[in-house]
């Protein structure tokens, strides 16, 4: 896709902040049971930042997701990313690196990968069948991970921010945070939508913090492994989404 925002100030704000965010948690380390950490923001920027460049000067809804899952934004650097999604609707399709240490298991194979992020497809599917063209949902809203970092334990269990140890969290939390008030500050959106409880806790510490005027809401989050979202997912998220007022 044509990054048709380029001397867009709210682009150059989030790539910046992007960019400071990598850094931060890049300095960060982790115990056992976490034995792999990808940060795709550094191992696949290019294709984030052309993510990036899609958003608009006008964002009325941010939508929070937690952290990449190991076939989504683990792959492509998208929130989300599910490859079809990504590559074939957004038209994003940049060089993905590796992470520094790969587990054999979760291989980074970016637009490669022959694996299906669920969440990521139903996410973008749902957005793909509302809006039809990229253009027109990226106009205002925004999709973005409040952690961005992918967590493993040895088996390749996939772990969650909230599992970290308690000072890792908290270490986390607070370069998270100042990541997530900078995206706010920056496209002062009028809805923010966290999909899954997580998100949506992240939020309303946020809004908080800063007094934004945003309404916070919670969707239903696509993961195949809440099974209310193995059921007409699309269709309940829609209602969800309208009785909030955000569609």
């Amino acid at each position: 896709m044509t990054n048709r925002n380029a001397t867009n100030s709210n682009v150059r704000a989030l790539v910046r902040a992007a960019r400071e965010l990598s850094d931060s948690v890049d300095l960060l380390s982790f115990a056992e049971p976490v034995t792999h950490v990808y940060n795709p923001l550094a191992y696949a920027w290019k294709s984030h930042q052309a993510y990036l460049g899609q958003v608009s000067e006008d964002v009325k809804v941010v939508l929070l997701g937690m952290n990449p899952g190991p076939w989504g934004m683990a792959q492509t650097g998208v929130p989300f990313g599910e490859v079809a999604a990504v590559r074939d609707w957004m038209l994003i399709d940049e060089p993905v690196g590796k992470p520094p240490i790969e587990h054999e298991k979760r291989p980074v194979e970016g637009f490669q990968c022959q694996r299906s992020e669920v969440s990521g497809r139903r996410l973008w599917g749902l957005f793909q069948e509302r809006f039809q063209t990229p253009d027109a949902f990226f106009q205002d809203h925004f999709v973005l991970n409040y952690c961005p970092l992918v967590f493993m334990e040895e088996s390749a269990r996939n772990r969650t921010p909230d599992k970290l140890l308690p000072e890792e969290r908290e270490r986390l939390t607070a370069i998270c945070d100042a990541h997530l008030l900078t995206v706010i500050r920056t496209l002062d959106p009028d809805h923010l939508v966290g999909v899954g409880v997580y998100a949506e806790a992240c939020l309303k510490r946020a809004v908080q913090v800063e007094g934004c005027r945003a309404n916070v809401t919670r969707i239903l989050h696509p993961s195949p492994a809440s099974p209310a979202s193995n059921n007409d997912w699309a269709g309940k998220v829609t209602k969800q989404l309208e009785k909030a007022g955000v569609w």
